[in-house]
């Protein structure tokens, strides 16, 4: 257990303080923000706030995954190098939009096909990837069965599986860039999935069929549950640092770089742990955010009309007359119940079974 206190606390004490040395030099270079003029008007302050912050949270996760295995002298697993890399992966898709948006001057980025693109190829390569590398029990990262907080009996194929597989990681990437609206919403959030995980992740580990004292009906079919504990602890760390900076008012924002990748990492984490329907349970907070966008959406489309003032829903209680940070608190609160619900089902699941 070392390993998630050492992967946590490392990667929390390297967001914390390379945040601010990334913000001078973002600033420095004066890639600010860009606000939309049909936008809330108090975000219009916010313009030229530094942006690509996600940066910063991305090196601390994966310095501090690195020098966590140094220093407790254990092996990395090819379950937490594949979520990882669907995390780096994502982060540079999104780099890359962020960089054409501000630097090169084009307001919407990477052309719409040249972004889906780079996140089909990621996608698709983490879920290749995740279906083989077996152990020596014959567990691969992924597996072909659906999955709430077990796998259960719905076979998908390989094929299935990495569509399903992609479909999961582009809900949650736009998930998250769809919360990433107001000062630490995304990223206060994201925190508590990670935590959420964390536990989820060591219990696993705690259970795991691969130990003689539990294996039962109630044991875990994990491949590297301890491993994915601590990749879920290390994000968890470098988000709550990047927190310090990021809320309100905020210092940086993480754009596009940072919100693909945790949601990314968000879907890696529930494929690789068999707990991908859960995981709708876990971030019900971007589940709820990109269903009011649908709804939007659709009845505009249907009807002409609009069912909120402006969406996505964090907008439209600022546009209500809330202030940002109390929106923010409240939703704060929705994903902080969501995420115990989702820890209580998953419990549940195992003491059912039990």
């Amino acid at each position: 257990m070392r390993q998630i206190l050492f992967s946590g606390v490392i990667g929390l004490f390297l967001s914390l303080i390379g945040t601010p040395l990334l913000i001078k030099l973002l600033a420095r270079k004066g890639y600010g923000q860009f606000i939309r003029d049909d936008g809330p008007q108090n975000h219009h302050s916010k313009r030229g706030t530094p942006t690509m912050g996600g940066i910063a949270f991305i090196l601390a996760t994966l310095v501090a995954y690195v020098l966590t295995k140094v220093l407790t002298g254990s092996e990395p697993s090819f379950s937490g190098v594949l979520v990882l890399f669907l995390f780096a992966g994502m982060g540079l898709v999104g780099f890359l939009d962020d960089y054409i948006k501000i630097v090169k001057q084009r307001s919407l980025g990477l052309r719409a096909k040249a972004k889906m693109a780079g996140q089909l190829i990621v996608g698709v390569s983490f879920a290749i990837l995740a279906l083989n590398f077996a152990d020596n029990r014959n567990l691969t990262p992924a597996s072909t069965r659906l999955s709430f907080t077990q796998d259960f009996g719905w076979y998908l194929g390989p094929v299935i599986f990495v569509i399903w597989a992609l479909f999961m990681i582009l809900a949650m990437s736009n998930g998250v860039n769809l919360t990433d609206g107001l000062d630490g919403l995304a990223t206060g959030a994201s925190v508590m999935v990670f935590g959420a995980y964390t536990f989820i992740c060591v219990w696993e580990h705690q259970e795991s069929c691969a130990n003689e004292l539990t294996a039962g009906p109630a044991c875990y079919e994990v491949r590297d549950p301890l491993d994915l504990a601590v990749v879920a602890a290390a994000l968890m760390g470098a988000c709550f640092g990047f927190l310090w900076w990021n809320t309100s008012p905020a210092k940086i924002f993480m754009g596009d770089t940072g919100s693909l990748a945790l949601g990314g990492a968000l879907a890696g984490l529930a494929i690789c742990s068999r707990t991908e329907l859960l995981l709708a349970i876990l971030g019900g907070l971007f589940v709820l955010i990109t269903m009011s966008v649908v709804i939007q959406v659709g009845s505009f489309r249907l009807t002409g009309k609009r069912v909120f003032k402006m969406a996505p829903l964090q907008h439209h209680f600022e546009l209500k007359g809330w202030s940002e940070v109390l929106v923010v608190v409240r939703f704060w609160i929705i994903q902080g119940m969501c995420a115990i619900l989702g820890i209580g089902i998953f419990y549940a699941g195992w003491a059912a079974a039990k």
